[in-house]
This record gives C-alpha cells, structure tokens and sequence, in this order.
C-alpha cells in the first residue's frame, strides 16, 4: 500500500529515526542521569529519587549482582514487582551488569511463574515479599539460585519503611508466611553493593535487553525477545512523536500501568525518562479513591492508561476534583479506547485523549494518533516514524482498497528478535523481509489513519457476515446505563453464532430489553445482540483489559 499516512504527517516530526544515536538502552538511562541529575526521576509512596540517587542506588545494585551473586553478562534476571521505587533500580541495575531482564506479573499463579522462569532459564529473581510463598512452592523446579526479597515501603526514608511494612504485613495481611532462608533483603544487596564499585556491562543494539512474555498473536506465553535496538528505536519513536507537546525536564507522568508491562515500560519508564520526566509511580490503580488522591497532589502534565481505567476514573464522584490545567495530553493504548469514554474524557477534563495501537512484539508502540489536536477518535492513528504498515486478506495478499479490514502488519526497528526459543511459533508470525503478523483486524480511511475492528480470534461469524465485538461494544458503551460491556459470539444452530453481551451495569434498572432496543438504534439486524447477561464485574487482565477469550472459554451451562 502507498504510504497514504505520510501527507497527513504531524508538522515537525520526521518521518525516521536513527537508532544507532545510543549503544544501549543504558546509554539513554546515563544521559538522562548526567542532563537531569538533581531532579525528581520517580516518585512513589510521597517519596521521591532523583536521576543522582536513582544512579546511586542503580550501581550498587549492579554491583551486587555482579560481585556477591556473580552473574555474567546475557544471563536472565526476573523482576516480580507493581510499581515501587524498587523496580527502576533493579532495572537499571540488571542492565548495568548485562543481565537479559525477564519481566513477570506479579499476579501470576505459581504454575505460571514456574513456566516462565524455566522458560526463560532465569538465575535470580528480584520479587515482592508478598508473592515469595508462590516462589517457595516452584523454586526447586526452576534455574533460579539467587532470591532477592522486597517489601512495599523499603526505599522509604526511616522510620516510614517500617510503618508501611508493618501495616502491609500486620494490618493488611498481604504477606502470607514463606520460608526463603537463603534470600537476600533489598535492602541488604544496596549495602552489600556499596562496598564495590560496578563494572559497567559492554553492550552493544544487538544484544537482548528483555525477555517479555505474552500470550502474543499464537498459542501459550512465550518471551519475545526484545533487544536494544527494538526498544532504542521504539523510545525515540514515542520521543519523536510527543515532541510537539513536550518540554525537557518540565514533565511530570502519571504511570498508572505496571511497568513490568511493555506500554508503561518503553512509554513511562523509558521514552518519558528521555525527556527528563519525573514518574510518579501508581502502585495499586485499582484503588480508585487513593489514585484520584494522587492525581490530585500530583501536578501531572501527561498520563498514559486503559479504557477501562479512564472509564472508572470518571465514573468516581470525586474525579471532578481533579485539576486538569496543566495537562498536555493523555495516551490510551493496550486494549481498543471506546468512542463513549474519550469523547466524555475530553468533555470533563478539556485535555486531549489519543489512542495509540501496539503489541509487545513491537515494543511495543506501531501507530498512534496525533498529539497535536489533529487526531481521528475511534482510530488509533498514524505509523510511528521508520515504522511500515500494510493490511493483508487470508492468503497473505495486500489489500489496498480503502475501508477493506484485513490482518495488520507492520515492520520497523522496533520489532522484536523472534521468541525466545521458539522458532517455531516465530516462523507464524515473522517473514524473511521482517513482517509481522499482528493478529489484529484493521483499515485504513483515505486520510492514512488506521482503525483497528476487532482481533482476528475474537470476530463473530453470524451467517457469513463478520461482526467485530469492538464495534458493538463501542455502540452499547455509549448507553447512560452500561459501566462496562464485552460482546461474544454464541454458538447458535441457525446461524453458527450470535452476539452475546455481558455487561456491568451503571443503572441498576438496566434490562435486557433496553440493551437491545438500543444497539439496534445504530447496528444492522445481525450486528445486534440477541442476549445479554448482567454481571457484577468482567474479567480483566493486570492492566485492566477485558478477556472476552476469558467469557467465551467459560464452561457451558446446562
């Protein structure tokens, strides 16, 4: 397809990056700690680092890791932790030594933990206190021969470190009881780093930076093997893209998403670090009265986000209590950003809403809409620089009709290595010229911006005509009444599937009949759904995307 998305290109952002300016990602860290030294780099608990002590703390870590637990340079590392001050000091610090950092949910169940680590054959892992009694039931069948234990409040300043400890342990009852005798405390590795300068790690773009795990476009969770050049690349992408908004050393970045995921980890972590951003770090997003009270005393210039957590911070009474002056823009990525929920975002806060598309397999960031007003809602925009987009039908034909959907595929340094041993399932996805198959449906509008309609997997086949769940979820999001919907297909004898609808009610009155009738104000007869279920809550993943595979895979009633 002719590169249509050029003409409407955002003035003043080129069209290509180069990502040899940096060696490493650890290059970027390092300027960022030399330009910004003394101010604030992340915040956490009302208790802030600077880029100095950041680096402070990032050496001797580093240097733990290299002298007390003699770990070599391309040996993995997992990092098992929300967002605390801890994980951009285990980060860097495993960067620092070389080390290939395997990032893992913190809500993952022991079987899977034990999966990804002997996946991955990770040696060390750096893990929140409260998830160690599932690394006690799985260590003996993993790699790991080094455990470094962490509780909530240890980079706090004495005696706040103890008090948050104790009210998380005693009061809270989030640490259930496990026995690691060999662990090292964290804060035990900071003072055992101290005493021995770090080596510096020799790096170079080629080497893998991050093993990170996704269920992807195929199959069970397998690493996609991110090197230094994808996520170089994919940073001065999104610093090349937010340049006509942002200020060096004026932002202050709201990270709500986990960073152990891939869009706060390049977006937050890293693209913003770029600029000198200070990060205030988000620890648990779904208390939604204690993030509200953050936002309030933070002063944030920028935010990055879900759906649904935009959606449930409106829908709080006290979000109108939030000042939004100083706010640039807010970015809306990972899972498809409801017409309903940006349009009303837009209208409360009279701050800009943009979507943005990617996959971790990219590192993630592919496309993003404009951050200078000249956006499209209910697309998720235009290709990053140096980043090529097509569509392609069944047969691996590209299709060039504008407004026909076909599988997305994009190409760019920021795509990933392969998976991690698994040649086989890179062979599904990846080609010999550097395509990836994303899995996604989309289509492209004569102006060059790209709306995503649906997941391949998750289409509905109702009589041969395709229904995309995420345009009837846009349609019912809409209705006063609707908190939350997802929409499924139902097996049905007659016409092999229809679209069922499973929503949280805002209205409690809500019914069956008033869902319908008003789908039906906007879809086509077979795009409406025949049956709705009421439910309390949806499932979600750690960052609050809805799971429909969760809802269709769900055993059958009788």
């Amino acid at each position: 397809m002719e590169k249509i998305w050029l003409k409407n290109y955002p003035v003043g952002v080129e069209k290509e990056i180069k990502p040899e300016t940096y060696g490493s990602i650890l290059e970027v860290y390092e300027e960022s700690v030399r330009k910004f030294k003394d101010q604030p780099a992340f915040t956490n608990l009302g208790v802030t680092l600077s880029y100095n002590e950041l680096a402070q703390k990032v050496d001797r870590f580093a240097s733990f890791l290299q002298h007390e637990l003699r770990l070599k340079k391309g040996d993995r590392i997992a990092i098992q932790m929300p967002n605390l001050l801890q994980f951009p000091v285990a980060a860097f610090g495993a960067m620092k030594a070389g080390l290939i950092i395997v990032n893992t949910n913190p809500l993952y169940t022991a079987k899977e933990m034990q999966h990804q680590f002997k996946d991955s054959g990770a040696k060390a892992i750096v893990i929140l206190a409260n998830y160690a009694h599932l690394l006690q039931q799985i260590l003996k069948d993993t790699d790991i021969h080094s455990v470094v234990i962490t509780e909530v409040g240890d980079l706090c300043p004495f005696p706040k470190n103890l008090l948050v400890n104790s009210v998380v342990k005693f009061v809270k009852k989030m640490v259930p009881a496990y026995q690691l005798p060999q662990a090292y405390k964290f804060n035990q590795a900071l003072e055992i780093g101290a005493t021995r300068p770090a080596t510096r790690a020799e790096l170079s773009l080629d080497d893998t930076a991050f093993l990170q795990y996704t269920g992807g476009t195929t199959g069970v969770s397998k690493g996609a093997i991110l090197t230094h050049r994808n996520v170089v690349a994919n940073m001065l992408q999104i610093a090349e893209w937010v340049k006509p908004k942002l200020t060096e050393g004026k932002e202050i970045a709201l990270t709500a998403l986990p960073m152990y995921h891939i869009f706060s980890l390049t977006v937050n972590c890293l693209a913003f670090m770029r600029y000198g951003a200070q990060n205030v770090l988000i620890t648990n997003p779904r208390d939604i009265p204690a993030f509200i009270k953050d936002m309030r005393r933070s002063n944030f210039t920028i935010m990055s986000g879900v759906n649904t957590l935009f959606n449930a911070l409106m829908n709080h009474p006290d979000f109108d209590k939030i000042d939004f002056t100083k706010v640039k823009v807010s970015v809306a990525g990972a899972m498809a950003l409801q017409r309903s929920v940006c349009e009303r975002w837009r209208e409360k806060t009279n701050t800009l809403l943009v979507e943005g598309y990617g996959l971790t397999e990219a590192s993630p960031v592919v496309c993003c809409n404009p951050i200078d007003g000249k956006d499209r809602v209910g697309t998720i925009g235009l290709p990053l620089p140096s980043t090529d987009v097509k569509l392609i039908d069944d047969d691996g034909k590209e299709i060039t009709e504008i407004g026909v959907a076909g599988e997305l595929c994009c190409r760019g340094p920021q795509v990933m290595l392969g998976y991690w041993q698994r040649a086989d399932e890179t062979a599904k996805v990846l080609d010999k010229d550097g395509w990836l198959k994303t899995g996604d449906m989309a289509c492209v509008d004569e102006d060059g911006y790209f709306k995503i309609v649906d997941r391949k997997k998750d289409m509905i086949l109702v009589s041969g005509f395709n229904v995309y769940p995420n345009e009837v979820e846009d349609a019912i999001a809409s209705h006063p009444g609707v908190l939350e919907v997802a929409a499924i297909g139902k097996p049905d004898e007659h016409s092999g599937e229809t679209v069922h609808v499973v929503i949280v009610k805002k209205d409690p009155a809500l019914t069956e009949k008033d869902v319908i009738d008003y789908a039906r104000k906007s879809l086509t007869s077979y795009k409406a759904p025949k049956s709705v279920e009421f439910r309390t809550e949806l499932p979600k993943t750690n960052v609050g995307k809805i799971l429909r595979r969760a809802l269709r895979d769900e055993p059958k009633k009788d």
